[in-house]
């Protein structure tokens, strides 16, 4: 039994959804979670994945930043030697998937002449009525950087935040009966897909050991 560890960039534009869909993918695991929000204003989320018919398992290490600091000296050092990368758009924001390949350049650029796996993840897809990124293109582009593509549901309210607007909703004055049909919680919308993209990650990270360690024992 192996345990690895992999440092992983979570990628893209403010508001697309990045740290939503990082913040279900950590708290849907059974094991103990080690969460730590570093004073830079990056979170840090810390999941170990299991890698099946194997035994093995991989720490992922997933760096979420703001999305606001493409060319600043802090994501330079921040983003240092990643081993994944997890780039996220908004399938109704055409500007967040161009941006994609800004932040893939500046991800690779962290590791020049390395293989840096990666996956594209198109998020919001449960507002299909404003999409205006269609899966054809998003694959396409993909496969032509060498990624992986998903698409995830990750609902604008997740279940994570549900106590706190029922809180906030309980402390309110008591309406009148006639302005009470006009007080609605949003709609509750699972969240799909959004711990694909990880796992496949966790995968790819074990495979390239696994060739790794083949390539030296053939040496020994």
């Amino acid at each position: 039994m192996v345990k690895l560890a992999a440092k992983c960039i979570l990628a893209g534009d403010p508001t697309v959804g990045k740290t939503a869909l990082v913040q279900l993918f950590r708290s849907d695991g059974a094991h103990f979670q080690k969460n730590y929000t570093l004073t830079t204003g990056v979170d840090l989320v810390v999941k170990t994945v299991p890698v099946p018919d194997t035994g093995d398992s991989v720490e992922l290490f997933i760096f979420d930043s703001a999305g606001k600091e493409l060319f600043s000296e802090m994501l330079d050092k921040l983003w240092e030697s990643p081993n994944v990368l997890c780039l996220v758009y908004d399938v109704t924001n055409e500007q967040s998937f161009t941006n994609c390949s800004k932040w893939l350049e500046k991800a690779r650029s962290q590791i020049p002449g390395a293989t840096l796996p990666g996956v594209l993840v198109g998020n919001k897809t449960d507002l299909a009525g404003r999409r205006v990124v269609d899966v054809a293109q998003a694959q396409a582009w993909a496969l032509g950087q060498g990624l992986e593509c998903f698409e995830t549901s990750v609902p604008a309210l997740p279940d994570l935040f549900w106590p706190l607007w029922t809180c906030q909703v309980s402390e309110m004055p008591s309406l009148p009966p006639q302005g009470a049909s006009h007080l609605q919680l949003p709609p509750q919308k699972e969240a799909e897909n959004y711990d694909a993209p990880f796992h496949y990650l966790a995968r790819q990270f074990h495979h390239l050991y696994r060739e790794k360690l083949e390539v030296f024992q053939a040496l020994v």
